[in-house]
């Protein structure tokens, strides 16, 4: 079984902090590291976020902001939707058993009156 190398969060950001710098390539970084290529452009999004110990980048900021965002619209439609069943399931079962969901009492159209009499 192959052993799982671990870094620590300052080995990531002195990284990629030396990547943005622009004072060495992503290939020599990898090289020098002995790091995939994959690796560094994930610890470089991480570090625009803010995820080791440093001040997100704005956009990173944003997108988050956006994410989590769009996780709750996701949310509240996937309740909305759940809601709505329910409740055309209620009516349809209501007006199964001959009841109906106004004032409490039966409508003129269930009990097979006329409104105007």
């Amino acid at each position: 079984m192959l052993n799982r190398r671990t870094f620590s969060q300052e080995f990531k950001r002195q990284v990629v902090e030396e990547l943005l710098s622009g004072e060495s390539s992503a290939a020599q970084l990898c090289r020098r590291h002995a790091i995939a290529n994959g690796l560094l452009y994930h610890w470089k999004e991480q570090y625009a976020r803010g995820k080791f110990n440093n001040e997100p980048t704005a956009e990173a900021a944003l997108k988050d902001r956006i994410e989590k965002l769009e996780r709750l619209v996701g949310r509240l439609t996937l309740e909305n939707e759940f809601l709505k069943k329910g409740l055309q399931n209620s009516l349809s079962q209501s007006e199964k058993n001959g009841r109906s969901s106004t004032n409490g009492s039966g409508s003129s159209a269930a009990s097979g009156k006329d409104a105007n009499s």
